[in-house]
């Protein structure tokens, strides 16, 4: 399991990417399957079981509670509440960089997702190290970071540069929020585009919380922001949980950095496995799944 979203109602949704299905938890903690066919793998829309996906990763929810999905196919699918599938932007298994209209655009490696207030849907286009914006009528450009590039510059649009960036979020302010598995940070992307990095030290993988550049990542891979402005980061190496404030406070939310478990408890009495994706409900729950554990796990306020 990798990407995890929340619905209002309490429902969450699971990309589960071995298993090449989308799964739905209901509040009373009933596992169905939405869409696609476990260990069947494919680029085929349709609803429900006729659908196929070749491994799902993230995913994101439009303002009709519509899912989008990056799909390894290197494509971007949407999942009705019903289960119908299609395809919004790419062609399956055609990696590439090109802008455009729908599928005529190209993307490498399709990772995380976000919306803006506007109805834009941002991609993280891991391999081209970009950030990608699809606006609601399907037109793809690059937003920012530079095609091919892999650093870690901060900087306005296409003069940036990422290494590896995997997640987005998005605050009610407009800004995008990304992780950079490889440089072992997390940037922060203005609704003009303008890319700085909010916290972690580039290069410089740990544990240690702190405010900013002092704080410590190893291999972030998931982030999501709550409705105050707390971002929640799926430490994956530190198999920990870290917690920054708005104005860029890291702390250790779960889990003990350099320890691999299962155990449930408190804060630090907790251990996971390969956290992989987060996302936080409007209760101030945290939700987590594990990758290696192949689970889900829950953080209660």
């Amino acid at each position: 399991p990798g990407g995890i979203v929340c619905d209002n109602a309490g429902n969450l949704y699971v990309a589960d990417a071995y298993s090449s299905t989308i799964r739905k938890i209901s509040a009373n903690m009933t596992v169905t399957t939405l869409a696609g066919v476990a260990g069947t793998t494919g680029s085929v829309d349709g609803p429900g079981i006729t659908a196929r996906f070749k491994g799902p990763a993230r995913m994101t929810r439009d303002s009709k509670g519509n899912l989008l999905v990056s799909d390894n196919n290197s494509q971007i699918r949407r999942v009705t509440l019903e289960g119908v599938v299609t395809t919004l932007a790419g062609l399956p298994a055609q990696s590439g960089t090109a802008n455009g209209a729908a599928t005529a655009a190209r993307f490498s490696f399709t990772n995380g997702l976000a919306f803006d207030a506007a109805g834009n849907l941002f991609v993280a286009d891991m391999d081209n190290s970009t950030i990608r914006k699809i606006t609601p009528a399907g037109v793809v450009t690059t937003f920012a970071g530079t095609v091919g590039g892999f650093g870690s510059v901060d900087g306005a649009g296409t003069a940036a540069q990422f290494a590896g960036v995997g997640t987005l979020a998005a605050d009610q302010a407009g800004n995008l929020y990304a992780t950079e598995f490889y440089n072992n940070t997390i940037r922060k992307i203005t609704p003009a585009g303008v890319v700085t990095t909010f916290a972690g030290a580039s290069g410089k993988p740990g544990g240690a919380d702190g405010k900013g550049l002092a704080a410590q990542f190893s291999g972030p891979n998931d982030v999501d922001v709550d409705r105050k402005g707390n971002l929640y980061v799926a430490d994956f190496n530190n198999n920990t949980i870290r917690k920054i404030t708005p104005d860029g406070v890291v702390s250790t939310l779960a889990g003990s950095a350099g320890k691999a478990g299962t155990n449930d408890g408190t804060c630090a009495a907790a251990l996971f496995d390969g956290p992989a994706g987060v996302a936080s409900d409007d209760n101030g729950n945290v939700y987590v799944t594990e990758l290696n554990n192949h689970t889900l796990r829950k953080i209660d306020r």
